[in-house]
Formats: C-alpha cells, sequence, structure tokens
C-alpha cells in the first residue's frame, strides 16, 4: 500500500549549494586572513572534524522532522551519555562495551519515551522532549555534578585515532551518514517516514502505522545523539553534565536541518540537505575564528542566517505552490 504514496526525493540542489558556498567561504577568509595553512589538507580534516558532534545530531534530528515532530532533549541525552560512559568506564578498557551498551540502553528508553509521549500520548512533541530533557539534565546536576571518572585510553581512539591519514571520527560520522541516507531512500522504513511526516491522514489511510513510524523515528534520534555523546566522552575523556548544553546541540541540530532544506512540518528533506548545513556551521565557526570575531557576535551571525535561510526556503516553497 505504501508503494502508492511518493516520497518527496531528498534536495541535493540545496546540499550542493550549500556545499559550495561553505567552502568558498572558507577559502576567500583563509586567503584574506593569510592563514592558508588551514588549506592544507591538515586545515581541512581540522574543519570536517568540527563537524562530527554536531552531524551525529543533526541526522537524528533529520528522522523526526521529517515525520513532523521535533526533539529537544538531545543535548542533555548528550550530556547523560558521556558522564554514563565516564563513569562507568573509570579508565578500564575491559570495561568499554558495557559503557557502550548502557548509554544505547538508556538512548533506546529515552527514544521510547519521547515517541509514546508524542505519538500515543498526543502530547506537542516540543512540550513532551523539552520536559524530557530537562528531567535528564536535573537529574545529572544533582547526582553527578562532580563526577570522577574517566573514559579508558584505548576509548579516546574514536576521536583522536586515524587510519591513512583519516580520523576515526570522520569515518564515523560518513558511515553513519551513509547508512541513514540508505534507510531513507532505499526502505521501506524511510518510505513510511516520507509518508507520515508528508500526509499522515493519507499514510493511515494507506494502512501504515504512524504511531510506530513516529515513535521509531525519535529512537533513531536518541540513537544518534548517543553516538555524538559517546565521541565528545573520548574527545574530552570524560563526562561532564553541561557537555550537551553548552553545545547547544539541540537547537543547532533543528537549525542546520532547516537549513539544509527538511521542513518543519515533515515530509521533505534528507541526510545530504542536512551534512551541507553541519558544513556551512562549521565553515562560519572556522571562518569567524581566522577573522577574531567575538563569539557573541558569532551567535548573532549564525542566527541571521538560520532566518536566513528559512525564509528563502519559505518563498521558494509558495513558489512551487503557485
Amino acid at each position: 500500500m505504501t508503494a502508492d504514496i511518493v516520497k518527496p526525493k531528498p534536495g541535493v540542489p540545496v546540499a550542493v549549494l550549500l556545499a559550495g558556498l561553505s567552502i568558498g567561504f572558507f577559502v576567500v577568509v583563509a586567503l584574506a586572513t593569510g592563514e592558508t595553512a588551514q588549506l592544507s589538507g591538515q586545515g581541512v580534516t581540522g574543519l570536517l572534524q568540527r563537524m562530527v558532534a554536531l552531524g551525529l545530531v543533526a541526522i537524528g534530528q533529520t528522522f523526526v522532522i521529517l515525520v513532523g515532530s521535533i526533539d529537544l532533549s538531545v543535548a542533555a541525552l548528550i550530556s547523560a551519555v558521556a558522564v554514563l560512559a565516564s563513569h562507568v568506564m573509570q579508565g578500564d578498557p575491559a570495561m568499554m562495551l558495557p559503557a557502550i551498551l548502557v548509554c544505547l540502553g538508556l538512548c533506546v528508553a529515552v527514544g521510547f519515551v519521547n515517541g509514546a509521549l508524542v505519538a500515543y500520548g498526543g502530547i506537542n512533541p516540543l512540550i513532551a522532549t523539552l520536559g524530557t530533557g530537562l528531567i535528564i539534565q536535573g537529574v545529572l546536576a544533582a547526582s553527578f555534578g562532580a563526577l570522577q571518572g574517566s573514559v579508558a585510553r584505548e576509548f579516546q581512539i574514536i576521536a583522536y585515532g586515524g587510519v591513512l591519514g583519516v580520523p576515526y571520527s570522520l569515518l564515523l560520522l560518513a558511515t553513519l551518514s551513509l547508512c541513514a541516507a540508505f534507510v531513507l531512500d532505499r526502505t521501506l522504513f524511510g518510505a513510511r517516514i516520507y509518508a507520515v511526516g508528508g500526509n499522515p491522514d493519507g499514510a493511515r489511510l494507506a494502512g501504515i502505522r504512524t504511531e510506530r513510524v513516529i515513535l521509531s523515528a525519535h529512537m533513531v534520534a536518541s540513537l544518534f545523539a548517543g553516538a555524538a555523546g559517546l565521541y565528545l566522552a573520548a574527545r574530552l575523556q570524560s563526562g561532564t553534565p553541561w557537555i550537551g548544553r553548552d553545545g547547544i546541540y539541540d537547537l543547532e541540530s533543528i537549525a542546520v536541518t532547516v537549513i539544509g532544506g527538511t521542513i518543519l512540518a515533515g515530509g521533505k528533506g534528507g541526510v545530504a540537505g542536512t551534512l551541507a548545513g553541519v558544513l556551512l556551521f562549521a565553515s562560519l565557526d572556522a571562518g569567524f575564528n581566522m577573522l577574531g570575531i567575538d563569539a557573541f557576535l558569532k551567535q548573532v551571525l549564525r542566527g541571521t542566517i538560520v532566518i536566513a535561510a528559512v525564509a528563502v526556503h519559505a518563498v521558494r516553497a509558495k513558489g512551487h505552490v503557485a
């Protein structure tokens, strides 16, 4: 029955445009400031590594936005996973696998709760996921304010190791991105995600259990947030209760997803556009650092860019409707 519902294709032209603008901005700023070393292989690798944490979260956020939902709990979940990983490992390499399994189990549980509240409880996703995030953040602040723990040295290879000059973190992002794109483009589950987001009533009439699809999308988003938390724990060598909150991963993951062409109403978008949005933010951060722009002004400029991008998408959408 789902074959009758044609899902929109991801906006590849949007992704290409954003990627071109991002790379162009980075190159121009590097040349203008004399920071030509940033254009070397090491400099480009550093630019791409800026994408890893936000990229992982944003891919998961893409799934929930495509079904017409949203997840504001990812920042708190990132903190929880980073803290839990370092707490379980305590520097012992033998505890790496148990720590990863416990963290992923927590992510599945949080995603299930979020999805159940939204899909079966009928609670607005902004309220449901914000509430979940506040609960997680409150537990972290109360229980792990002065955490003593660290991840195993062998675990840090995720953030600092590599093969043939390519960091493992970039390979992780690339692998998970390709898997997510394959799921959305080539599987029945992906078709159902687009169908539920594009026309929930039509999807329901076509025999799709929309509640299950929304629930699954939230679980996927939580798992990707967990992957980001594990990466940040490896990078920082331990977890802190504020790592996700300070990174603003909840709002920024939504911003780059929308910039990449995924509409908040659901049903249109894809992984390519999201990664292009992440690359834009990474290029802006690198460029602003080379220009010596104040951190507060950075946020103002990024906010302006988000508003402008959403406005452009809105105008284009009206043009297509007309």
